[in-house]
């Protein structure tokens, strides 16, 4: 695989997102993590997975440069397969915890929410969804994954706000569970992750998926009308401009 490296140890596979600095989500990234899940879930050994990502990022989201230029087919193929990357990750009956290594804004955040657990490397990194300050519409899935962790109000409001938020505020919404140095990252998720999967895997998995059960019929909706909504901002004067901005400050030298 080009964008993720997997490796199974002891009945847990370990799923690192690996494409560039950042870990920008393209659609080779969600094809192989749709993929893997697949495999993941039906083979027996493996008992859970733990997704994370590299020093300083578990994924700045959308790779708004490589998507900016996908033509009308590619970019709806790739919102219509996003969004049934997050279904079923979140439908995933295995126990599935995100070790977020670093800054996971957009799209990075919304990989997160999709776990069971979350754990993240204290300090300045940023988490969130601020799909509103760049123009984007949140389709309404990812809002009720977003208040399936936080609640309705804080949801809300955060999602209008287009609010990213550090480690330790992040923690203090529900956002994420719990914040460790990150030289025990790896550490706590898998120590987390043996819990889970040291209890009966059909009793758990059935309790999960009971859990879940209202919001996995809100992922499963038919999207025809959200991504109509999504490809319609994507094309507006408006969002390309915003996108456009957003872009050059990606692509401009940084200073050291």
């Amino acid at each position: 695989m080009n964008t993720l490296k997997v490796t199974v140890k002891d009945k847990i596979a370990l799923v690192a997102l690996d494409r560039g600095k950042s870990n920008a989500i393209n659609a080779e990234m969600v094809a192989e993590l749709n993929q893997t899940i697949r495999t993941i879930e039906n083979d027996t050994t493996i008992g859970g997975m733990i997704l994370t990502g590299k020093e300083g990022f578990f994924s700045a989201g959308l790779d708004l440069i490589e998507l900016y230029d996908y033509d009308d087919h590619h970019i709806k193929e790739f919102w219509n397969s996003f969004l049934n990357l997050t279904a079923s990750m979140t439908a995933f009956k295995k126990p599935l915890i995100a070790a977020i290594s670093g800054h996971s804004p957009a799209g990075g955040c919304v990989l997160a929410l999709c776990a069971d657990y979350r754990i993240m490397t204290e300090g300045h990194h940023i988490i969130g969804l601020n799909e509103v300050q760049v123009g984007l519409i949140a389709p309404e899935t990812i809002f009720h994954l977003y208040a399936f962790w936080l609640g309705q109000g804080p949801a809300y409001q955060l999602l209008l706000e287009g609010k990213l938020m550090q480690a330790e505020e992040a923690l203090q919404v529900g956002l994420v569970n719990e914040l460790v140095q990150p030289d025990a990252l790896l550490a706590t998720a898998e120590h987390k992750m043996r819990k889970y999967i040291q209890l009966n895997w059909t009793v758990w998995q059935q309790s999960k998926l009971n859990l879940r059960r209202v919001l996995l019929k809100q992922l499963s909706t038919n999207q025809t009308e959200i991504l109509d909504a999504i490809l319609k901002q994507w094309w507006s004067p408006s969002t390309r401009s915003i996108l456009n901005t957003v872009i050059q400050n990606l692509k401009a030298p940084k200073l050291v």
